[in-house]
């Protein structure tokens, strides 16, 4: 008699901490699988990831064990076996484990192995190590459960397969990096394969969690290193994948395979999908934002509509003295390209009204930057009133390269709920906006055609905080500004080591200085979809009150 075994692979969504939504979606996603003999779902499914503090929480744990014992019995009926995430409590300590349900009862427990405890991840915080894990015995077939972090480390597949493992089902919460889905297929999976031989299922999430967007792009690798299935990027889906042992080894059928999203169509994607779970998932109407002329506000507006429509998003222009015609004209374009509601609030009598408040105070004093922080904090004051009363989450439009030498108000532009284009330096805001004017993302609500008029991409960037300036009055030109930027950040290099590239010393170390003293403004920043490797906020975590310098 030939063995054969169908599995179900569920890439979904999540909704963290709702812990009976979470386990009413997994048996909704179970009936579409029928007579499935085993459905899998992403890491820690059950409760939402990450987690963070939450599972700190006695009663929280206490529920989620509840919600995994319905989950259990509901397996009574005959149907699809579940592998489900969740955390458990035992001795006082808490393990990120995947369960086994199957015959009305909780048949199997596996602990992660493997913490991760770098970037955006804190799991040792949070739970305890588990042993090398044993296979799972499932209807005669030995399943190796790797649960994320795991499937990084040969030592624990090895272990697996030494037990006896025949496939190895990965279950995880991998979040979004550029390039990342090339690293986990090709870097990561193809080398447990070639040392173990055994096939692989590596499943993901995807969806929006505050600053981490998981991008799915699941995927089953055979032994011999053939992808068998592909799943899509950013979108949920079911796939039955049908295994039969032959000669002694399990063989996955061929099904489909997704192209996934080239660059830079997966990172606008992941800005699109990060707002839209996060103004969704925290219940507000819609969003409000600056349209101030410029490519930051008009990149921001367009991944706006895009996440959630047109008839969502609110624009505001906030004129100054300062304010060029050509700002006015390129911001009702935007707004018209858009299809999105565009008022206007002069500024003028508030930057007045300041002078007379503060003329005595500041007598004898010259006109400098103090003056045009107040002209941004009254723009943010502005949208938070409109915020406040309508209900609008203030969305900002800073980019990483500006945040990333302070080139930002604090309580001005800074103001606001969440940014889309925080972990996104300068250059990669020209290189989406061309992208975004010629295609349509795959996950987009907006116009077909262009959403902002060429010279919004053309023009000097400006902050039109005093007569005739631009912004390389201050800093480097972005297309040298960004790559020390991204040496700095990224790669954390020295001074020196950026200097032996061809970078000037003394704009090095000014930038460096620049970075370091703007710690405090990052702090007090919303937070924002998370693109590549260093993000400000989860990743990047450096003390405000710091003395070091590589000069």
């Amino acid at each position: 008699m030939t063995a054969k075994l169908t599995i179900a692979l569920a890439q979904i969504s999540q909704s963290v901490g709702d812990l009976s939504g979470n386990a009413d979606a997994m048996l909704e996603w179970r009936a579409k699988a029928g007579d499935a003999d085993l459905i899998v779902y992403p890491e820690l499914q059950l409760i939402g990831y990450p987690p963070e503090d939450l599972v700190l929480k006695p009663a929280f744990v206490d529920r989620a064990g509840e919600e995994l014992l319905r989950l259990a019995k509901a397996t009574e009926d005959g149907g699809p076996a579940m592998l489900v995430g969740t955390v458990v409590a035992s001795q006082g300590v808490l393990f990120n484990v995947v369960a086994l349900l199957d015959g009305g009862e909780v048949k199997a427990v596996r602990q992660k192995r493997e913490l991760p405890n770098y970037g955006t991840f804190d799991e040792k915080r949070l739970f305890a190590p588990g042993p090398l894990p044993a296979p799972i015995d499932f209807r005669g077939v030995k399943l190796g459960i790797p649960i994320c972090e795991d499937i990084w480390f040969p030592f624990v597949t090895a272990h697996l397969k030494a037990e006896g493992a025949e496939i190895l089902i990965s279950p995880n919460g991998s979040p979004y990096e550029i390039n990342k889905d090339e690293h986990r297929l090709r870097g990561v999976c193809s080398a447990r394969v070639q040392e173990t031989g055994l096939p692989v299922i590596y499943l993901n999430r995807v969806g929006g969690q505050d600053e981490l967007v998981f991008d799915g792009a699941s995927f089953v690798l055979g032994a011999d290193l053939t992808v068998l299935h592909q799943l899509p990027d950013w979108d949920e889906a079911l796939v039955i994948t049908q295994w039969e042992k032959q000669g002694g080894a399990w063989i996955c059928a061929p099904g489909d395979i997704h192209e996934l999203d080239p660059n830079p169509a997966d990172i606008y994607n992941a800005m699109v999908l990060g707002l839209r779970d996060y103004v969704n998932r925290n219940r507000f109407p819609g969003v409000v934002l600056g349209l101030s002329g410029g490519i930051d506000s008009a990149l921001s507006a367009a991944v706006a509509v895009d996440a959630l429509g047109a008839d969502r998003v609110w624009c505001v222009m906030m004129p100054s003295r300062f304010t060029s015609q050509d700002s006015l004209d390129d911001a009702a374009e935007c707004a018209r390209l858009l299809g999105v509601r565009l008022d206007t609030v002069p500024i003028e009598p508030a930057v007045g009204a300041f002078d007379t408040m503060l003329a005595d105070v500041f007598s004898g004093r010259n006109r400098d930057l103090t003056e045009e922080n107040i002209q941004s904090r009254i723009r943010g004051v502005t949208l938070m009133a409109l915020s406040n009363k309508f209900g609008h989450m203030l969305l900002t439009t800073g980019n990483k390269s500006e945040m990333s030498v302070g080139y930002a108000t604090i309580y001005g532009d800074m103001a606001g709920g969440y940014s889309v284009l925080k972990d996104a330096y300068k250059m990669t805001v020209f290189d989406l906006s061309r992208w975004r004017n010629e295609n349509v993302p795959s996950l987009g609500m907006g116009p077909s055609g262009p959403v902002m008029p060429d010279s919004v991409i053309t023009k000097p960037p400006s902050a039109e905080l005093r007569e005739d300036q631009k912004d390389e009055d201050s800093l480097p030109p972005y297309e040298v500004l960004d790559p020390m930027l991204h040496g700095l950040v990224e790669e954390e290099l020295s001074v020196d080591q950026l200097v032996a590239r061809g970078f000037d010393r003394d704009t090095v170390a000014r930038i460096e200085r620049l970075l370091y003293v703007a710690e405090y403004k990052r702090r007090q920043s919303p937070p924002g979809v998370k693109l590549g490797t260093r993000n400000f906020g989860r990743d990047r975590r450096y003390p405000i009150t710091n003395a070091f310098r590589t000069t």
